[in-house]
């Protein structure tokens, strides 16, 4: 069903591909939108790897939200910061995607830990986080990704 890489050589492995997911911050989600145009949005997430999904938050309305109600499967491409190597111009690049479907949660106890999970992304900041979340939270969907193919390679820009 899934397609695999064309160039096998500029695979990197399953823990490569999480580890850019846990440390990166943002990638960006695609949907199938209107009229079945691709819609792509870029979105803070969190990678759980205890249930090995893939959550996001955001509002509970708008076009991104309104796709993925009509249609549950979407993608997800993640790419770090990239490195040169000594004496080169060119960047190498390791990304990954991840194509699955996506479910809403409902649980507020589990809505806030992974509120309060994507916000450490970006602060330690307790008062901030739980400020955030007392506010914010009541306005704020959470939803997951749940991984059912995953790809990564490293690029080199030259």
């Amino acid at each position: 069903m899934f397609r695999e890489l064309v160039r096998k050589r500029q695979a990197i492995s399953r823990e490569e591909c999480i580890e850019i997911l846990k440390k990166e911050p943002r990638g960006v989600l695609s949907v199938l939108g209107d009229d079945e145009y691709p819609y792509g949005m870029p979105m803070n997430h969190y990678y759980c790897e205890a249930d090995g999904k893939i959550y996001f938050h955001g509002g509970k309305n708008g076009h991104k939200i309104d796709a993925m109600k009509r249609h549950e499967k979407v993608s997800f491409c993640v790419y770090d910061q990239g490195f040169r190597k000594e004496g080169e111009w060119a960047l190498n690049i390791r990304s990954v995607i991840v194509f699955g479907r996506i479910e809403f949660v409902e649980d507020q106890e589990k809505m806030m830990e992974i509120s309060r999970q994507l916000s450490y992304k970006f602060t330690r900041d307790e008062q901030y986080i739980e400020n955030e979340i007392c506010h914010a939270g009541p306005r704020t969907l959470v939803f997951a990704l749940v991984p059912e193919h995953m790809t990564g390679k490293l690029v080199n820009e030259a």
